[in-house]
């Protein structure tokens, strides 16, 4: 496979995935072509590659530095606005579970506390607040599991950090 094969399947694998985790495709090809750019890469040379409209781009772009994915990047004596996406994938493991969890599972669990019921004396009520703990039990691993991913390299670096002292 040459390099030109391999990296129009990744891109186009990386966004199909991608959709499955809840991210759109476009958002998802544009963060595969900056992974895999060896020099940051403006707007227009993703629109270019990747055959997209100039909103697309923008928006997307957009997204990717709300996420905390990419990066903006200025070369000296250019005007244009260049993007570099952060290449350690464990931070970018890292980086999507902590923005899932703020995104997705912190507001389930807030409206999960939220339907305790005070008086769950009639059948119906004791059957929605077995479900409610159920789903705020899944919710609350996720939560937990999540946590552990975002906080992994926080450990690793404060057990170096004591290492230096001892």
């Amino acid at each position: 496979m040459t390099y030109e094969e391999a990296k129009a399947k990744f891109l186009q694998t990386w966004g199909t995935l991608a959709t499955q985790w809840g991210i759109n495709r476009t958002m998802a090809q544009i963060h595969a072509l900056l992974l895999v750019a060896p020099e940051p890469l403006s707007a227009e040379d993703v629109m270019e590659q990747l055959q997209i409209s100039r909103g697309n781009a923008n928006m997307n772009l957009r997204e990717l530095i709300d996420w905390g994915l990419i990066f903006r990047y200025l070369k000296p004596g250019e005007r244009r606005e260049f993007f570099v996406a952060e290449k350690d994938i464990w931070k970018v493991a890292r980086q999507v579970a902590k923005e899932r969890r703020r995104r997705e599972i912190k507001p389930v669990l807030e409206v999960l506390a939220e339907l305790q019921l005070a008086d769950a004396d009639t059948p119906e009520a004791i059957e929605f607040q077995k479900i409610i703990d159920g789903i705020s039990s899944v919710a609350g691993f996720a939560d937990s599991a999540l946590n552990a991913v975002v906080r992994a390299e926080e450990n690793w670096l404060m057990g170096q950090f004591m290492k230096v002292f001892k």
